[in-house]
Parts: structure tokens; sequence; C-alpha cells
């Protein structure tokens, strides 16, 4: 059964990147396609925006450097941290749905992403005595003339540069996410997001302002369904 969901997935999936492609971001590609190889971004290996070898950036820890911009201008991140970010840098280089929340002033940015408010939590919580010099990663650094990052200003934990999740979530990439009303119809970066995206991708609550009761109704019965599915593979494979 949960073969199946996966496959219904990369219908979906398939079905929406006809529509909508990949951003026109330095390492993204036309079109999505399988990587069945990546090293990282593992989630969207059926379908997706980045090339394998771009993966192999994220695939040691700790992660020193993706492209031009360097993680540690504050010293290492600690893994669980670590592992919040990535989770973001795959998503936006690689998933085959995140052109469906392309800026449209950029081109290869993406603007109001719905994510769940668990998950900018749990982000935060893992991230909170880390240390971080900009409060926005995509604007407050300071850019040499290869397009290396550099502190601006003095490092601090991320417990005081972000109030909370939500200030977090809503500030450290720009307008690029915001948090979601719904506890279900939002992205978690990981498995659980194939049932949010068949909704947030339908026509009927594209860019709604409000979420309506039928639409999280209908979310939140079929993740529960996933989500036994889930529960019941990982019981066949023991």
């Amino acid at each position: 059964m949960l073969r199946f969901a996966i496959t219904l997935f990369a219908v979906i999936t398939s079905s929406t990147c006809q529509q909508y492609g990949c951003l026109e971001g330095d390492t993204h590609k036309v079109k999505p396609s399988p990587e069945p190889n990546m090293h990282e971004c593992t989630l969207y290996s059926e379908s997706s925006c980045c090339y394998a070898n771009f993966t192999e950036q994220l695939a040691h820890s700790p992660v020193i450097k993706v492209s031009n911009s360097y993680w540690n201008r504050c010293g290492q991140l600690s893994k669980s941290c670590e592992d919040f970010t990535k989770k973001i840098e795959c998503f936006y280089r690689c998933s085959p749905h995140a052109a469906h929340w392309i800026n449209p002033r950029y081109t290869a940015a993406i603007q109001s992403v719905p994510l769940c408010q668990s998950f900018c939590d749990d982000w935060y919580e893992a991230c909170k005595d880390d240390s971080i010099c900009a409060r926005n990663w995509l604007t407050d650094w300071e850019r040499d003339e290869s397009g290396e990052n550099h502190c601006k200003s003095k490092c601090m934990p991320y417990g005081e540069m972000y109030a909370n999740g939500t200030d977090m979530c809503q500030s450290m990439w720009g307008e690029s996410f915001k948090v979601s009303e719904s506890s279900c119809l939002c992205l978690q970066m990981n498995k659980k997001d194939m049932v949010a995206i068949k909704h947030l991708l339908s026509e009927s609550s594209e860019e709604s302002s409000s979420i309506s009761s039928s639409e999280e109704h209908s979310c939140q019965k079929k993740l529960l369904k996933f989500e036994a599915l889930q529960q019941e593979e990982g019981e066949e494979t023991r």
C-alpha cells in the first residue's frame, strides 16, 4: 500500500513538474528528472531539479561550504542544526515543487512556501545554541569579489538572533518561507509532504489567503492514512 502511495506521489510530481519546471538558479535543471545516485536530498531522487553531483557538497558532516557560501562563519553547526539546514537547502535546490512558489520578481528564488509550525519550532530548537552572524542569509552577508560570504556583524546564538521558530522561518531566508496556519497543508521536508503537496498544488487551495475546514479535514484524513501505511510497511520489514 505504501508503494502505491509513493507511485501516486510520483504521478502528482510528474504532472506538476510539467507545469512548473524548475527554478532558474545556477545549479537548477530546466526540468526535473530522476537522480538515483544522489548523495543527499534523496527525498527528491525520483524527480529532482538538481544533479546528483551537487549533493556531494552536503554528503559529509560537517558541511563547510555549499556553492560559494560558507556555513561555518561562526563555527561549525551542530549535527542537529546542520540537518535542518540541509533540508532547506535540498528543498530549494532539488525539489520539483519549489517552482510552484517562484518569486515573480526573481525567478531563481522562492516566495511564501508554507512550512509547518512544528517544523519551524523543531528547527529553532535544533539551532538555538549554535551561532550565526546574518539574520537574513540572502541579504545580510558581505560578499567578496568571488561571491563568498563573510560576516558583517558579530556572531550570536540563533536563540538571540531570532525570537522563536516563526521568526526564524520567516526571516532567515527573507520572504522565501511563511509559517502556515494549517498543521497539514504545509511542508515538513519529509515523506509526509507528499500528502500536503497534492492539496497545496490544487487550484482550489493555490495561494489561498485562508484555509477551508474541508481542505484541512481532507488533508488530515489522508495524512493519518499515510502514517498508518508507513507504520505497516515498517512492521513488515522488521
